[in-house]
């Protein structure tokens, strides 16, 4: 008699974080038109920018608690909360959106009597217990050694490219029929993830191993996060990580925007960047960190994705728009090909600079300090769209030069941490 066998962790983990991303990214490229109806002339950008920052501000505040929640109840409990939660929170997002037309023609009163607000509730609910990618991580670290960590946690990225390929095509397709259709389905894909980790996922930290929890001012992330920074194994390089994510998420928040009040670009072009997005972070974290890490090490692999990031910032700030009622000849080409070096960039740096930080964490303090790393991850992001926004409002192109020079400053914070952990260990070598 065949007997059913239960999936690897490491697949269950993977099914959790696509289904996590498909839902998040079904509705990420209609928010302009969702909230344009709600939104004053001039001011687009900057309010999309704050709907990004207080999804990721409330995700900060809560990761380090679920971190610790974690390393003392289990990680199959907390996710499960996590996942209802979100659904919760994008019904709510959904709930809001509704109302957008029904307050069209009130301007700011929009702001405070329509269905922004509910928007922004329900934003900072899904933030709340948005833990999955931490907890994930936690998961991967409970059960894979350390020398093997860079390419499981390249799964992160793989099922966020899967999800970028999956979800603005099904949304963009979706939306066709209704507007609204896509966030009912994002509700149902959130309670579809529930019932798939219900089911599949095991317990990965034993009771042996699991911590008490710590203080309320432990629990604090400015705390949490300031304990990082202050660790000299891995200080250095979570600042690095924090500054790189602000300036990408930022960018990554703007570029719809940019793409169609610069560009003058139309929605499916805007949804086949992301299509392009999803399938370059899939094939470089699903098939190539690996041979990658193996081949320059991770030390070197990071240094050039942030070099990929880089040329990819440049070359979206130097994109033209149409002149004349003719479109610029190299617009979409430049554009394209930036896309594709971001991708690969951060496809690259990410997985490599939290499989060198998770290296120096102690075995009993993963789930903490994945979970302090992934609340400074929220905490750049959290200023980066807001950042991005207002830099948008006084110029277009701002944020993208801006971006370059942050993103020199997080070479530099990198490479010295690197050349500093060298010297640390050269009397052992």
């Amino acid at each position: 008699m065949a007997i059913w066998k239960r999936p690897s962790t490491l697949l269950c983990v993977f099914l959790t974080l696509l289904y996590d991303r498909v839902g998040e990214s079904v509705v990420f490229p209609l928010l302009t038109f969702l909230v344009a109806p709600l939104v004053p002339a001039g001011q687009l950008g900057l309010v999309i920018g704050l709907l990004g920052g207080s999804y990721t501000m409330a995700q900060f505040l809560a990761t380090p608690v679920i971190g610790s929640l974690s390393d003392h109840f289990g990680r199959r409990p907390v996710l499960l909360v996590c996942i209802a939660g979100s659904a919760v929170g994008v019904g709510l997002f959904g709930v809001g959106a509704s109302l957008g037309g029904a307050s069209a023609g009130w301007g700011w009163l929009a702001m405070v009597g329509g269905g922004l607000p509910l928007m922004f509730a329900g934003r900072v609910l899904d933030g709340a217990t948005g833990g999955t990618a931490a907890i994930a991580q936690a998961v991967i670290a409970d059960t894979t050694p350390p020398e093997g960590r860079a390419r499981a946690f390249g799964l992160i990225g793989l099922a966020f490219g899967l999800g970028f390929i999956i979800g603005p095509g099904l949304g963009g397709w979706l939306a066709d029929v209704h507007l609204q259709l896509p966030i009912a389905i994002a509700v149902a894909i959130a309670l579809l993830n529930f019932l798939v980790t219900f089911l599949l996922l095991p317990e990965t930290l034993p009771p042996t191993a699991r911590q008490p929890m710590p203080s309320l001012p432990q629990l604090n992330p400015f705390h949490q996060v300031l304990d990082l920074l202050q660790d000299p194994r891995v200080g250095g390089l979570s600042l690095g990580f924090g500054l790189f994510f602000l300036v990408f998420n930022g960018f990554t928040t703007i570029l719809v925007p940019f793409l169609s009040l610069v560009l003058a670009w139309q929605a499916v072009d805007v949804g086949k960047v992301f299509v392009l997005v999803g399938v370059v972070a899939a094939l470089v974290q699903g098939g190539l960190i690996g041979p990658l890490s193996r081949w320059l090490g991770e030390q070197r692999l990071t240094m050039l994705g942030i070099g990929l990031v880089l040329a990819g910032f440049l070359l979206v700030g130097l994109a033209q728009p149409e002149a004349n009622g003719q479109e610029a000849p190299m617009a979409q080409p430049a554009i394209y090909s930036a896309v594709v070096l971001l991708a690969t960039g951060v496809g690259v740096t990410s997985p490599s600079l939290r499989a060198m930080i998770s290296r120096r964490l102690d075995a009993n303090s993963q789930g903490r300090g994945l979970g302090s790393l992934q609340a400074l991850q929220s905490l750049g992001t959290s200023i980066g769209p807001p950042v991005a926004g207002v830099l948008f409002t006084l110029a277009p192109r701002a944020p993208f030069w801006v971006a370059v020079a942050a993103l020199l400053m997080v070479a530099v914070l990198t490479s010295g941490a690197l050349q500093r952990q060298r010297h640390h260990h050269a009397p052992l070598a």
